[in-house]
């Protein structure tokens, strides 16, 4: 099995530290934290020529250490083929710019917009789609687009009520990482109502989260999945507006949602995604999305501290599972670390994408490639990779049922082709330096006004326990105290949880380590690798369900 720096996908790469993480600082305003990397670099021999000699020698070292990195450095993915359908084929279309029209006036006798931001390129396109058609679940259910005219972007969402209380239960947006894999990966793989098997048919998911909870599965950015456009999206801020414009014409199209509290949950890059937009949602005084916490399960989330912990992970000191590497290459590990903490506190300070880059390309050939080269499954490290270039056959069952024309017909799905992860989407983010900017930075100000939850299997080499445990101890924030002297207490399966027939777990089971102040909280789930639904889904929907409930905080 092959897995590139360049195409780590899934997961981005997690963990690591420095032995001194900086003193954070009020979170930086995002469009001034992305003004030196957000533009595509279009004439990149013509850029490389304005570097000062340092950066120059830089980027010439890691071109000649990775030289395959360096030779798939295009900053471009090519438009996913499509047919845009008729408007009236769809059943509902809500206009950004009508919403945008509508004006209320205030408490001092002001007019004021209803909702704020930039809506008016935006429309949402939505069709019901029959459950008796797919037999995925047998709740009421929505598929559509959220489009930008002026941009030429479509995301592609499916949304499933609650089975449980609909009317009253909480509405949560489920998003993947990559960057560039389809959340419809969740829905059939982890946390959906159904699993595809190798009969390319759908399973029932006793454990799906949308047991008390409505779910939202996000194709994004553009060019993932079902989504498509003739641009791209190639770092994480932009993809923000587009996720708060879905949120708020969804909410503005099936206003029967939108009193309910709100959450955004996912895994792996999504630890870059959610602060970013949790924070845009935030920063919109008149909004009509109730936005009350955010999940973020085994995320790459601040690499300076959570690189550190690779080293640990593959070399069986404290992370609860066998050592995978000999001693020379753990102590080669040892050795590349400090360079990798050095490059990624270069990024961290200067924000650019001359530093951001070979720091990202650095640090995975060092800190990832060896556990690469055992031939185990990154996300899981109990077990070999499978032969899928993802290491998990499922994906490829997934893709093939979603491939389907009756399948795409029901949705009202427009590309030719689902893929459940685009490679050149991946490497567009590496090479505009996202991938290891400091969005950890964003938490602070995200848990002065909601919860927030970092969960993690132990299995998980890619974005690791360890790293996520070490970085939320890192993070400064008013709360750190409290929280870092919060013992980690054992986890028990609640008395409500309804195991499986194939589960062994049982009420009253330890299922993992918790810990909590304030607004944060860790958790660590045993035996669950980088996509904890999939490999303990009876201990995964109890943790989702008492989050929700506000077992580990107030909100």
């Amino acid at each position: 099995m092959k897995i590139t720096t360049s195409t780590m996908l899934f997961g981005a790469a997690s963990a690591a530290v420095a032995p001194q993480q900086q003193i954070l600082k009020a979170p930086t305003p995002l469009a001034d934290m992305v003004s030196s990397w957000s533009q595509p670099l279009q004439d990149f021999q013509k850029s490389l020529k304005s570097l000062t000699g340092e950066a120059r020698q830089l980027w010439d070292e890691m071109a000649m250490m990775f030289p395959e990195s360096f030779d798939k450095s295009s900053f471009f993915s090519s438009p996913t083929p499509h047919t845009r359908k008729p408007d009236t084929e769809w059943d509902y279309i809500m206009s950004g710019k009508e919403v945008q029209n509508v004006w209320v006036t205030n408490a001092q006798g002001d007019k004021e917009r209803d909702v704020g931001g930039k809506l008016e390129t935006y429309n949402l396109r939505t069709k019901k789609v029959d459950p008796d058609s797919l037999g995925v679940d047998t709740v009421k259910q929505y598929s559509g687009y959220l489009d930008d005219e002026e941009n030429d972007k479509h995301l592609f969402y499916w949304f499933f009520e609650s089975r449980n209380d609909p009317e009253n239960d909480p509405v949560v947006l489920w998003l993947n990482g990559g960057p560039g894999c389809s959340s419809l990966t969740g829905l059939f793989m982890e946390l959906g109502p159904s699993f595809i098997n190798k009969g390319r048919k759908t399973v029932y998911n006793p454990s799906s989260w949308n047991a008390n909870a409505s779910v939202i599965f996000l194709d994004q950015p553009v060019n993932v999945g079902f989504s498509y456009s003739s641009s791209s999206v190639s770092n994480t801020v932009a993809a923000g507006k587009d996720v708060y414009a879905l949120m708020t014409l969804f909410f503005k199209q099936f206003p029967e949602y939108a009193k309910q509290p709100f959450h955004i949950a996912g895994e792996s890059y999504a630890g870059h995604y959610i602060p970013v937009f949790a924070s845009e949602i935030l920063s919109h005084s008149k909004r009509n999305i109730n936005l009350q916490s955010v999940l973020i399960g085994n995320g790459l989330t601040d690499g300076l501290t959570q690189y550190e912990y690779y080293k640990p992970m593959a070399c069986g000191e404290g992370s609860h599972w066998p050592a995978v590497l000999s001693d020379s290459e753990c102590q080669s590990m040892e050795n590349a670390y400090p360079r990798c903490a050095s490059l990624i506190q270069s990024c961290y300070d200067s924000g650019s994408v001359w530093s951001c880059v070979p720091a990202s390309i650095y640090c995975n050939n060092a800190m990832i490639g060896p556990y690469q080269r055992t031939g185990l499954n990154p996300y899981d490290v109990r077990v070999k990779c499978g032969d899928n270039p993802l290491c998990y056959e499922e994906l490829d069952y997934i893709s093939d049922w979603l491939n389907q024309p009756a399948v795409k017909s029901a949705l009202g799905a427009e590309v030719d082709n689902y893929e459940g992860c685009n490679t050149d989407i991946n490497r567009n983010f590496l090479f505009q330096g996202d991938w290891m900017q400091p969005f950890h930075r964003l938490v602070p100000g995200l848990l002065e006004k909601i919860p927030v939850l970092i969960y993690a299997g132990d299995a998980d080499y890619i974005c690791n326990w360890l790293g996520n445990h070490g970085w939320t101890e890192a993070l400064e924030w008013p709360g750190k105290k409290a929280f870092n002297k919060a013992p980690l207490d054992d986890l028990k399966l609640s008395k409500s949880a309804i195991p499986n027939e194939k589960d062994s777990v049982k009420a009253g089971d330890t299922i993992g380590l918790a810990k909590a102040a304030g607004n944060f909280s860790f958790i660590t789930i045993h035996a669950g690798g980088h996509m904890v639904p999939h490999d303990q889904p009876v201990a995964s929907l109890d943790m989702f369900n008492r989050w929700l409930s506000g077992e580990w905080t107030e909100y």
